[in-house]
């Protein structure tokens, strides 16, 4: 089954290199297991990787012992939604890919607020309302 992105589309990748998701599949895949909703495809920035270590989630050290060699600004990776909250709630959050963005994001996050972060939304924004 296709998994649905917020805007009501098949979910696209959000990134590979790093490999990205909560299953390790390049897209914000949602399922039972990812109790902390990996489910949106951020864009990193320095202040939200700075922000994010500071809240104890540090995604910017490596860890090669999980082939992990840590996020760069502009990489994309998927995020908990929890976590990007906190860092709008502080004023840093990152850029966000909606067509990459999965749509359980939206228990938690409202849709006009992931839109306000938009970096793949298209100019006529009138095109995404029901």
């Amino acid at each position: 089954m296709s998994q649905r992105n917020v805007l009501g589309g098949e979910l696209e990748e959000c990134g590979t290199e790093p490999l990205t998701g909560f299953y390790r599949d390049g897209c914000c895949s949602f399922g039972p297991q990812d109790t902390g909703y990996h489910s949106i495809c951020a864009v990193m920035t320095e202040e939200f990787l700075r922000h994010q270590q500071l809240i104890g989630n540090d995604l910017s050290t490596p860890r090669p012992q999980f082939g992990f060699s840590g996020l760069l600004p502009g990489d994309p990776w998927c995020v908990t939604a929890r976590n990007w909250l906190i860092s709008h709630e502080a004023g840093v959050a990152a850029p966000v890919r909606l067509a990459a963005t999965n749509e359980a994001t939206l228990d938690i996050v409202p849709l006009d607020l992931l839109r306000s972060y938009a970096v793949d939304a298209p100019d006529d924004l009138r095109s995404l309302e029901d």
